[in-house]
């Protein structure tokens, strides 16, 4: 059983509206015993009508405070760290360095949300690709990002792209983009970095999780080692979404522990 979800956001992202306590109190009802919050820090964000000027950006000197004051209220109850969600772009590679530099973080996701200055989950933004043509951009700027930002520990849902196409999965495999795929892949293994699966594509309805099993076997057989499991819950009742299913699902794609991270250290655990 997967007992640690290490990708979840609060009232910190943008994008979610859940107090901390509410979400140590969902990750208690289903049975965990760690929990990371990684709410989503994104530099350089466009600007969209209604998410104001400095959308997925927070105070972190008041994240830690807050922070640090639940681990206090929940100890012995569940343990809690403290992490972050990076978005990745090109250049951002010196305020990511400053601020994992500045900030005793257990924990750094980095996650591509932004492609060519505009965010995908504005299809329209990109009206003038296909779905295939999307992705396959998608996963040329990932590699881009890898080859400019270093200082993360795990690169969150790689192929979460696959949302926010028109037809979702009708135009993706692992098969149509392995050149690209092997590429990040190799490139993460290089840099002693890790992946995460991400249970929100269940969510999402696209019937499998961030990465596709295919990626994950690929991983793995690339030797790929690093795994972290995160439910990207933006609500309690998000939390450890689908974990039931997580551990089969790393097992089948031949891994036989996945990883928790605490002062950005890796721990391995057995599935």
């Amino acid at each position: 059983m997967i007992t640690g979800d290490f990708h979840m956001h609060t009232v910190f992202s943008t994008d979610s509206d859940a107090a901390l306590e509410s979400m140590a109190e969902g990750a208690l009802k289903k049975g965990l015993d760690t929990i990371c919050i990684t709410d989503h820090m994104d530099q350089d964000y466009p600007f969209y009508e209604g998410m104001g000027e400095n959308a997925f950006l927070f105070d972190v000197e008041t994240y830690f405070a807050q922070l640090k004051t639940l681990q206090k209220q929940y100890e012995g109850k569940l343990e809690i760290r403290i992490g972050i969600e990076l978005g990745l772009q090109p250049h951002l590679g010196k305020f990511c360095k400053e601020i994992t530099e500045k900030y005793p973080f257990d924990f750094v996701i980095g996650s591509l949300h932004v492609v060519d200055q505009k965010d995908p989950y504005y299809r329209e933004a990109f009206s003038d690709l296909t779905d295939a043509e999307l992705y396959r951009l998608t996963f040329q700027k990932m590699l881009e990002c890898l080859k400019n930002v270093e200082t993360f520990d795990v690169l969150g849902h790689l192929d979460y792209i696959v949302r926010y196409g028109t037809y979702q999965a009708k135009e993706y495999s692992y098969a149509s983009f392995a050149p690209y795929l092997d590429e990040i892949l190799k490139k993460v293994i290089e840099m002693g970095k890790g992946i995460e699966l991400n249970t929100a594509g269940l969510k999402y309805g696209l019937g499998f999780c961030h990465p596709h099993p295919d990626v994950l076997k690929r991983y793995r057989e690339l030797g790929g080692e690093i795994i972290t499991v995160g439910s990207d819950g933006h609500k309690p009742e998000h939390v450890a979404y689908e974990f039931q299913k997580a551990g089969q699902i790393l097992q089948e794609c031949g891994f036989r522990y996945y990883t928790q991270f605490k002062g950005r250290k890796p721990d391995f655990i057995k599935l």
